[in-house]
């Protein structure tokens, strides 16, 4: 596979690392389609890249079809999905005011692990139809985690067990998808420069980047495009977990 003639969709592309990949596909040739609920930033990210725009709930199963049949209009077919939307709550288990709500747990759930498995079968069914190449690849999954799946912290049970999930997932999903030429990648970030984090004080970034060994800095969600490009175009990659943090390991 070539990012030249990727079709890709991918969800929360319209901020943080779901737009940093969104912009590198768009830039090296691929047809993208952002899945996002963001109504307003997500068409003005999608016109700027010559992109196509689905307002999508990650976590509504009609909501997801819509959004994958728009993008194979659109399109004409899906090689890649990258699975990037996602939400986090600094909760514990029990604090101050009370036991962590289970709502917020549920929430966290939903949208991290849960949408990112509703829009992986679906994309990959659609992969499934396509022509195969030489080596029988049809297609594509790269989903998010994070470094919290390993190294949880406190205030992150809802958070790690979401994205412990999605690494759970990982190797399954691409032994299910081998017959039909899919693969199956998940990316596991550390401490990145997302709107999240670009709202905290400068010291308190400076303290978060200090704690990363080498390079000590923020990752930069460029670097996060970058390496789900290679993914796309690495055929031989597959049912894996790839860190990317600056050799960080949470105490």
């Amino acid at each position: 596979m070539q990012l030249s003639t990727t079709a890709a969709v991918i969800t929360g592309g319209a901020s943080g690392l779901g737009e940093a990949t969104a912009r590198h596909f768009a830039e090296h040739g691929a047809q993208v389609t952002i899945l996002d609920r963001d109504a307003e930033r997500g068409p003005k990210v999608a016109e700027d890249i010559g992109g196509h725009f689905a307002q999508t709930d990650v976590t509504d199963e009609a909501s997801v079809a819509a959004a994958i049949e728009l993008s194979v209009n659109k399109m004409g077919r899906i090689t890649a999905a990258v699975n990037c939307a996602g939400i986090a709550y600094g909760i514990k288990t029990v604090g101050k005011d009370g036991p962590h709500p289970l709502d917020a747990f549920q929430r966290t759930i939903d949208i991290n692990l849960v949408g990112t498995f509703n829009v992986s079968r679906l994309a990959a069914a659609e992969m499934a139809k396509n022509d195969p190449e030489p080596d029988g690849a049809r297609g594509v999954i790269i989903n998010t985690a994070s470094i919290a799946a390993f190294d949880g912290q406190k205030g992150q049970a809802a958070y790690a067990a979401s994205k412990g999930g999605v690494v759970g997932m990982t190797l399954p999903m691409a032994r299910d998808l081998a017959s039909t030429g899919v693969r199956v990648m998940t990316i596991a970030p550390g401490i990145f420069m997302t709107p999240m984090l670009a709202s905290l004080p400068e010291e308190v970034q400076q303290q978060l980047a200090a704690d990363v060994p080498n390079p000590a800095r923020l990752g930069d969600p460029r670097e996060y495009g970058r390496l789900a490009g290679f993914i796309v175009e690495m055929g031989y990659l597959n049912g894996e977990v790839i860190r990317i943090d600056g050799a960080l390991r949470m105490r």
